[in-house]
């Protein structure tokens, strides 16, 4: 059994001090395994990726709590390194955040963020989003900070506030997030660099969060830079989404106009890699172990004793 404990106090650590952690957002399990293999220390489970890759759909808040969950078992299941995940708006009120808190949290999670948007939500950058008042947020992270069992599985408060009603109503938000017992920041969509460092002097002693989406509200901005403003965290949660579709899109064209992979294939992993990804060296250690001819000289040795 893994230990989550151990993966949620790892997951802390990696968010500390002067330290930032890269992290990108697996749609599936496979895209997880070649993260870790990688070098990243830690995935992100988001519904952007998880409703492109499962349903093939926009995220406009159609995903349900269940389809999040098996996700993030997935993931989970998949790596051995912390997985934070995505909790959209707890999926209804202050009980089934309490539910939703406990059913990531045994499923091995490391952390959760929670926001303040309208359901149904839809992704960050994307135009028309509304948010509730800010005592809704705020009641739901008192909820989730008492439903946890652990004290290391992290909470953190979303606002999507900066888009309607500006920075200033942003940051006064998620003063009050921290004050019901956010551990982490996330204000979503800021809308220059020059926000970005507004926002880290206004929690100087605060994880805080970046998101980082191509042709997103926020400009890209490299970890290096995002650490040296003080942020905690810099996720990518479009990339590997966006670069398996055009991945897809170069290969298929190519197989059906022209009915073979010679342009493609120098893309591509190798067969031998590919194995390595996803374990097949590992798993024909176990079978050579305990495979027939093994298991009959460890009788005939217990035999002679």
């Amino acid at each position: 059994m893994r230990d989550y404990d151990e993966k949620r106090t790892q997951f802390k650590k990696l968010t500390s001090g002067d330290r930032i952690l890269s992290m990108v957002v697996a749609p599936d399990a496979l895209a997880a395994k070649v993260a870790e293999k990688t070098g990243f220390k830690a995935i992100f489970v988001a519904g952007y990726a998880t409703a492109a890759s499962t349903r093939s759909l926009p995220d406009r808040g159609i995903l349900d709590f269940g389809e999040m969950l098996s996700k993030l078992r997935e993931i989970v299941a998949t790596v051995d390194i912390p997985v934070f995940v995505d909790g959209d708006t707890g999926y209804g009120d202050t009980e089934n955040v309490a539910r939703t808190v406990r059913a990531y949290e045994n499923a091995g999670a490391a952390g959760i963020f929670l926001e303040d948007q309208v359901w149904p939500k839809r992704c960050g950058h994307m135009a028309g989003k509304s948010v509730v008042p800010a005592d809704e947020l705020a009641d739901k992270i008192k909820t989730a900070v008492k439903a946890r069992r652990h004290s290391n599985f992290t909470i953190m408060s979303r606002t999507d506030a900066r888009q309607m009603y500006g920075l200033e109503e942003a940051i006064k938000r998620s003063h009050q997030y921290q004050d019901a017992g956010a551990d982490m920041i996330f204000i979503e969509a800021p809308q220059s660099k020059d926000e970005l460092r507004e926002i880290a002097n206004e929690f100087p002693n605060t994880p805080l969060m970046a998101n980082m989406i191509e042709d997103g509200a926020t400009p890209m901005t490299s970890v290096d830079e995002l650490k040296s403003m003080g942020y905690s965290i810099a996720v990518h949660p479009t990339a590997l989404t966006y670069a398996h579709a055009y991945a897809d899109k170069e290969f298929l064209q190519e197989l059906h106009t022209v009915g073979r992979t010679e342009k493609t294939k120098q893309h591509m992993v190798t067969f031998n890699d590919f194995n390595d990804f996803v374990g097949l060296n590992d798993l024909n250690t176990i079978e050579q172990k305990y495979s027939k001819a093994p298991m009959q000289d460890m009788l005939n040795q217990l035999k002679l004793k």
